[in-house]
Formats: structure tokens, C-alpha cells, sequence
């Protein structure tokens, strides 16, 4: 890894959504990363590549990456191929940064971590959903004590997609980490661990309801923390009356707010945190902080996605930790292997 001044030079393995819309850009617009050379073999993608990010090296396999002498790789590639391009990259001795989830089974990502601990290289993972504005707003108030005690947290991710879009996320196996458990759980768990600490107790219900998809599209989590808090998580794919995305009640008040975090809707729109006003989520769409017949409306801190890939530079350049540590993907996975077990068995799994 390179101890100089100048640009660490960054390779990003998969330019699907992951990559093409949150990775590229952010990497492209962090002060002191360069993106060096991007892999995909899809000649529509490498069209775009060259005219997105002139420059650019694009390469047709991982193999072709790992002696250009990279300072980090990012990995934005389907969930089971995650732990084998992440070992190859520490081999290549490259810093690794892997698109969540870190591995498809708990084991995999601890065997993970501990090959870059042992090669002495950094591992983190992108869990951009941290930097939403509404969580970091949740947050707050929690850190901040305004909602006194917390006694349930409420989130989702839901959608109303009664028709598939196709691709392995909706019609693969376990083996490939498919299912909404697996995709937006990821986030929603590491959320709520980030929050409220270690899960004690698991309960879950994973259904499969559109025709021809095979992976589950209509979850909820259940989560008894240590902490004594309680985290009801939903991903659902199928909610034709979508509820709130985060709603948080404690002895002294609550905190509700509706919407998704406008972040990703900038960057498929071509947007860029360079824009004026990104990440800003506009008045309208405030959340409310208070109790029955007392509410106010409460403004939301700014996403800040631009956080991860600047503390990862800093990182490079022994600065400081990682912006997530890896230990807590392996904590996240557990819960959601606990999360399959408690929904194939229908009862409630101890950690």
C-alpha cells in the first residue's frame, strides 16, 4: 500500500446498480482516492465507464486487476462471490472495502476478517445506509436523550413491486444470498445493532409472495437486544400502503418520519455530492418528534454517503478506523442466520 501523498488508486469490481450508482461516483468525488480501473465485462457498461469516468481503466475479469498495484479494491459484485474476490484482493495485498453483506454465511466473513487482520490490510464493508439522513436523525435523538428511554423501534424498507424485475436477488438460492433477508435486512440489522447493541433473542417470518420468484420478498425481524430495546424490522417487496420508514418510541416522546432517504434517487439521476443541495431532504419531508397531541416537526440531518469513502481515505492513510467495522457485518450475519433458522422453524432463536 502506498505511504505517499498522492491519490490512493482504486479498482471496483462490478458496475451493476451497487456499482454504477452508489461505489463510482462516491469514489470519483472523495479528495484523495483515484478510480483507477473498474472490472465488468458488459460492453454497455464499459461504454459507460469510459464516457462517465474518462480515464478509467476497464477490465474484463477480477484476474486482470490484481497487478495494477491497487491501494484498495471495492467489491460490488453478486453477494456469493463477495468472499472470493475479497481474498484474492488482500492476497493481491490490496485494502479491501466489500459491498454489504460481507459474506453469505457469519463463518465465511469471520475467516474474512481474519485473513486481513493477519495480512495487516484494512476490510470494511459498505453499510451506507448509516449515513441515510433520517437514521443519522434517529440517531441523534437517541444519543441526545430526547425521546427518553427507548422502548421499540420500528423500521422498513418497503416497496409495492408486485412484479419481478428478474435476477438472482429474486429467483436464487440461499447459497447466493438472495431474498430481501439477505439484501435489505443487511441493512436494516446493522441499523438497529448500530443503535441499540447485541441481539438477544431472534424471531422471524421470511414469505415468498409474487409468482415465479423463488427467494423470500415479504420479511420481518424481530429483535430482543441486551439493551432491553425492541427492533421490529419489515422488507417487504409487496406493500401496496407503504408504513412509516422509521418510527421509535420511548418514555418521553416518539420519532416518526415516512419516505426514503433521497440519496440514491440523486445518484441514479445522475447527481453527485459536487450538486448544490445533495443529500438535503427538503421540509416536506421532515418526521415529526413528540407525543400524543403534541408533535413537532422535526428537521432531518443531511445524508452523508460522502462519509464512508472519506474516512476510508483517511484510513489508507492510517488516520483513523474504518467507517464500519467489519466484526459488526459478522454480528449482522449472525442475526440473520438466525433470522432464516427462526422463520424455517417458526420460533424464536437465542443468540
Amino acid at each position: 500500500m502506498s505511504n505517499s501523498p498522492a491519490a490512493a488508486r482504486v479498482g471496483l469490481i462490478g458496475y451493476g446498480t451497487a456499482g454504477r450508482f452508489f461505489h463510482a461516483p462516491l469514489l470519483a468525488t472523495t479528495p484523495g482516492l483515484e478510480l483507477a480501473a473498474v472490472v465488468t465485462s458488459d460492453a454497455a457498461r464499459r461504454a459507460d465507464i469510459h464516457a462517465a469516468y474518462p480515464g478509467t481503466q476497464v477490465v474484463a475479469s477480477a484476474d486482470e486487476l490484481w497487478p495494477l498495484e491497487l491501494d484498495l479494491v471495492v467489491i460490488a459484485s453478486p453477494n456469493k462471490t463477495h468472499v472470493p474476490l475479497a481474498e484474492a484482493a488482500l492476497a493481491a495485498d490490496s485494502a479491501v472495502v466489500v459491498d454489504k453483506p460481507l459474506a453469505i454465511t457469519s463463518a465465511d466473513g469471520q475467516a474474512l476478517v481474519e485473513s486481513a487482520k493477519a495480512r495487516g490490510l484494512l476490510l470494511s464493508v459498505f453499510q451506507n445506509r448509516r449515513w441515510d439522513g433520517d437514521f443519522r436523525t434517529v440517531a441523534q435523538l437517541v444519543a441526545d436523550g430526547r425521546l427518553g428511554t427507548v422502548q421499540r423501534f420500528e423500521s422498513r424498507f418497503e416497496r409495492w413491486r408486485p412484479k419481478l424485475k428478474g435476477g438472482w436477488r429474486e429467483s436464487g438460492g440461499p447459497e447466493e444470498g438472495s431474498g430481501l433477508l439477505y439484501d435489505l435486512g443487511s441493512h436494516l440489522v446493522d441499523q438497529a445493532l448500530n443503535l441499540f447493541g447485541p441481539a438477544a433473542h431472534v424471531y422471524a417470518q421470511a414469505d415468498v409472495r409474487r409468482e415465479g420468484a423463488t427467494a423470500d420478498d415479504d420479511t420481518f425481524i424481530a429483535l430482543t437486544h441486551t439493551s432491553g430495546v425492541r427492533s421490529h424490522l419489515w422488507a417487504s417487496a409487496t406493500a401496496a400502503a407503504l408504513g412509516p420508514r422509521f418510527r421509535v418510541l420511548g418514555s418521553q416522546g416518539s420519532y416518526v418520519t415516512y419516505g426514503l432517504d433521497g440519496q440514491e434517487d440523486e445518484l441514479r439521476a445522475g447527481r453527485t455530492p459536487h450538486d448544490a443541495g445533495f443529500g438535503v431532504t427538503p421540509r416536506e419531508r421532515y418526521g415529526t418528534v413528540g407525543a400524543e397531541g403534541e408533535f413537532e416537526t422535526w428537521p432531518t440531518l443531511d445524508g452523508r454517503y460522502t462519509d464512508f469513502y472519506a474516512r476510508i481515505q483517511r484510513a489508507l492513510r492510517g488516520e483513523g478506523p474504518v467507517p464500519v467495522d467489519p466484526g459488526d457485518a459478522v454480528a449482522a450475519l449472525k442475526v440473520i442466520e438466525a433470522a432464516r433458522i427462526s422463520a424455517d422453524e417458526n420460533r424464536v432463536v437465542v443468540l
